[in-house]
């Protein structure tokens, strides 16, 4: 055998180990069969969902109140405290 043939052995052997351990990484495991894999989806995407639609609600109230405390501009101040006030008659 070749010092050439030689060494692309030993890497092709390095390889199968690397692939191997790749192979047992929890991440394949976990998703092993398709149903798990789609439960594992829905979950992270419900997740997203309900995450996206609590930010935003906080940011919208925080802007809102942010602009219903300007008084310098009129139409937007009044418009803001309006929205403010509907939002804190919901409660």
């Amino acid at each position: 055998m070749s010092e050439g043939d030689e060494a692309l052995s030993t890497e092709l052997r390095q390889l199968r180990e690397e692939v191997a351990v790749i192979n047992r990484h929890r991440l394949f495991t976990s998703q092993s069969t398709v149903g798990r894999m789609l439960a594992l989806s829905f979950g992270r995407g419900l997740a997203f969902g309900l995450g996206s639609v609590i930010g935003a609600s906080f940011l919208v109230s925080a802007v809102v109140y942010s602009l219903s405390q300007v008084d310098f501009i009129p139409v937007i101040g009044e418009w803001a405290a309006r929205i403010a006030d509907e939002i804190t008659a919901g409660r």
